[in-house]
């Protein structure tokens, strides 16, 4: 079989560009069309993607062997009634299935947030998936999590996989043990924002978490309404509750989420007994960018674009077990038959 080729569609910063590059595929087309993003993907990748993927020409593109895509949650107009292909119309969705009839490639990867299982109660995934088994594939997806694949961040991200020859088998992934802690991944030098004691409460008796997160204090702040709340959140904002919640180095990070461009994310280091915010440079690193990588240099918009993006070590077991899965297919057949899958599955 030839080198394996991918395309990288809302691609962001290349997330899955630098998980599939590591698995040593070979990236034939990008797409990202936001302009800071083109910029940080040129500077990494040498490239800029193209910028708008309702004006591919699908013909252009060359051939390739997997099609990955950070797609957006876009609402859908049309949802429930089984008609696949058709129902996508209107979303940015609709575009990926036009490549996906077009080129036919063996795998496609999908990721977005855990929310979608539930959106519109059910019915955007539901007409994602009956999409993509009209163009013929067997469909699968998973939520997967950051933690078990090396990283000290409870992030959930759903991942979907098309296949054309066979269900994707999740379960064939291979997950890291233990989960790592937060600590280890902490830069021993840098221009470290600490609060002083006045700013922030630690709790007495912090417990680890099932997912591995150990709240252990947060930011005092006595604008925000306290009457009616539980113990120990009165000082959490009813709508955002991570900028003032302190987490220890001990346990895990909770997910970095796009919307805080400020960073206000607050660790607590016991052998400091200290609080200070976490750098942009662990932010990355605890999303398994490489130390090389190079960042948008507006520190806001850098903590958007690693929010919006991908756990490397993650994609790259996905990717990974792909090739694994093409190259059975080129020992059976150089010829992939295309048939109509009959089940959906969850892990």
């Amino acid at each position: 079989m030839k080198s394996l080729r991918f395309i990288d569609l809302f691609a962001g910063i290349g997330g899955f560009r630098l998980a599939f590059d590591q698995a040593l595929y070979k990236c034939v087309f990008s797409c990202e069309i936001d302009a800071n993003c083109q910029d940080v993907y040129k500077n990494n990748f040498g490239e800029t993607p193209f910028p708008d993927i309702t004006n591919v020409d699908v013909e252009s593109i060359p051939d390739f062997e997997v099609l990955t895509a950070g797609f957006p949650c876009q609402p859908f107009s049309i949802c429930g009634k089984r008609r696949g292909f058709e129902d996508t119309r209107g979303t940015l969705f609709f575009h990926i299935c036009r490549i996906l009839e077009a080129k036919q490639p063996p795998f496609a990867v999908l990721e977005n947030v855990k929310y979608l299982i539930h959106h519109d109660g059910g019915k955007t995934l539901k007409v994602i998936l009956d999409s993509l088994e009209s163009l013929g594939y067997y469909v699968n997806y998973s939520l997967l999590n950051a933690k078990d694949f090396g990283l000290p961040q409870n992030r959930e991200r759903l991942i979907i996989i098309a296949s054309k020859k066979q269900l994707f088998n999740f379960k064939s992934l291979s997950f890291t043990r233990p989960v790592p802690k937060l600590i280890d991944f902490l830069c021993k030098e840098d221009e470290f924002d600490y609060l002083s004691p006045d700013e922030y409460t630690l709790i007495d008796h912090p417990k680890r978490q099932t997912s591995g997160l150990i709240f252990v204090g947060y930011r005092n702040n006595k604008t925000i309404w306290k009457k009616g709340v539980r113990l120990n959140t009165e000082h959490l904002s009813r709508v955002h509750h991570q900028p003032n919640r302190i987490y220890s180095v001990l346990g895990v990070h909770p997910t970095i989420p796009s919307q805080e461009t400020s960073g206000r994310f607050f660790i607590y280091i016991p052998s400091e007994d200290r609080v200070r915010k976490l750098t942009i440079t662990e932010c990355y690193k605890i999303m398994g960018f490489s130390e090389d990588f190079k960042p948008s240099n507006v520190l806001g918009t850098s903590y958007k674009q690693i929010g919006n993006s991908v756990c490397v070590p993650m994609i790259y077991q996905i990717a990974l077990e792909i090739k694994k899965q093409l190259l059975d297919l080129s020992h059976q057949s150089n010829v992939i038959q295309i048939i109509r899958p009959k089940q959906l599955t969850i892990f």
